[in-house]
């Protein structure tokens, strides 16, 4: 294959693997503003950390999905991994659909098991995407500073996804109440099974090479990445991570809309009349900030360091919260979609300081995924298919972390339960600012 080949199918590869990380958040990003319609369904009604059952589902498959994505990923190469992870996500939403059209009478627990086995699905799929995306990205940008401006470059990409997701779902249920169906977000299932069927077709058509990884990687054993210490914390790290980016817009859309929360409460018709699809144009604020601050990060992200970039990060998004947490009295305006008689439109609502303080961390966490993606595999070689399928474990942290957040937030309340957010930014400030150097003589020990 020529110089001018080569350089044509990995400019493929990269913008085949851009999509993709759209598709992962989409994904990910339905099964929040899914609970909160799951949340007050018959039998189900109340409980916060129930509404996030589905998140935990979906992220639960990587604890068993990633060590085997990772052994895929290295014998049967990139496409191959990249299609089983598109059809495996087709069947996932297909499921979640199902699930709306099991019949109930005074319980959907029956229906409710359904859509968790369905979130359970979608959660191998983005397991086997993620676990194709970032290795790829990485060392088609050679590593380092370059392979994490790709990164940062694919997740605006993600969160362009994650921003539509909770809007589209907010803006079709307007109001949550006992009445509201599953049924009401059908339109939000036949787009996503139709994406996962056209990604599918369009991807078998695409040539995508395997990158040189210096060496082959399929016997590395498993846990062999972990003997490096930046590569062992990193992987903690990212659990802390996954665990952040969903606990801070889950949270908070569950907060907005519930009944007894700040939107419900203002008396204000309008805010009342469309909680839901104000705390999910709120949520998709989040998103949205994720993509601009990612769209920067693309740009600086070979110019900054990565350890930098992440200890800022870090640090600015603790106080944020900790602002946030005591704010919730003050009153601030955002940009939101309004339902009401004049159909739907844009209008300035009226909500917590709180919720935007929120959103603006956003920004802070867009550039921690391939950051610290980035820090842990640094000069790892031949180990970084391993080590890949150890991070594709650990995004469990975003099913997990959420999950205790909102068990908390059921017991103690909402702005207490956000101490579990600032405790995990913590440790990824101490990884990040003292203890993500790889070891001098790395160079060595990777032969």
């Amino acid at each position: 294959m020529s110089e001018q080949q080569q350089k044509g199918t990995n400019w493929v590869a990269v913008i085949t693997m851009m999509f993709i990380y759209g598709m992962i958040s989409f994904v990910t990003n339905l099964a929040a503003p899914m609970g909160n319609v799951w949340k007050y369904q018959p039998g189900i009604e109340g409980s916060n950390m129930l509404g996030m059952m589905g998140n935990m589902m979906n992220f639960a498959a990587y604890l068993f999905m990633g060590i085997p994505a990772g052994k895929m990923l290295a014998k049967k190469g990139y496409k191959f991994t990249a299609m089983a992870g598109i059809a495996t996500g087709f069947i996932g939403v297909l499921i979640q659909f199902l699930s709306g059209k099991v019949p109930f009478t005074e319980s959907a627990v029956v229906p409710f098991c359904v859509y968790l086995l369905g979130a359970f699905v979608c959660g191998f799929s983005v397991c086997m995407l993620n676990m194709v995306v970032n290795p790829m990205l990485n060392l088609l940008g050679g590593g380092g500073n370059r392979g994490n401006q790709l990164n940062m470059i694919g997740t605006t990409f993600n969160s362009l996804a994650g921003t539509a997701t909770p809007m589209l779902v907010g803006a079709l249920i307007g109001q949550i109440t006992n009445d509201t169906k599953v049924a009401d977000v059908n339109l939000v299932m036949y787009i996503a099974m139709a994406v996962f069927a056209a990604a599918f077709v369009v991807l078998s058509f695409i040539p995508i090479s395997n990158p040189d990884q210096g060496s082959t990687a399929e016997d590395v054993p498993v846990l062999a990445p972990l003997k490096f210490r930046h590569c062992l914390l990193g992987v903690i790290a990212i659990f802390m991570y996954v665990g952040i980016e969903i606990g801070i817009p889950a949270t908070m859309n569950l907060w907005l809309a519930d009944k007894s929360g700040p939107l419900m409460t203002s008396g204000i018709d309008d805010v009342v009349k469309n909680a839901a699809g104000i705390a999910g144009m709120v949520t998709a604020t989040y998103w949205f900030l994720m993509l601009i601050g990612r769209t920067v990060g693309a740009f600086i992200g070979g110019k900054i360091s990565s350890r930098i970039l992440m200890t800022f990060t870090t640090a600015t998004a603790i106080l944020l919260i900790l602002v946030g947490t005591q704010t919730t009295g003050v009153a601030a305006k955002m940009p939101v979609i309004s339902v009401g008689a004049e159909g739907v439109k844009f209008a300035m609502v009226q909500v917590p300081l709180t919720a935007l303080l929120f959103a603006l961390c956003g920004l802070m966490t867009s550039i921690m995924w391939p950051s610290t993606f980035n820090l842990a595999t640094e000069k790892l070689g031949k180990y970084t298919a391993a080590a890949s399928g150890l991070f594709m474990v650990m995004v469990v942290g975003g099913g997990v972390l959420p999950l205790v957040q909102n068990f908390i937030a059921d017991k103690a309340g909402y702005m207490i339960s956000y101490a579990v957010p600032v405790l995990a930014l913590a440790y990824m400030f101490v990884y990040s600012a003292f203890l993500s150097k790889p070891p001098k003589n790395i160079d060595e020990l990777v032969k």
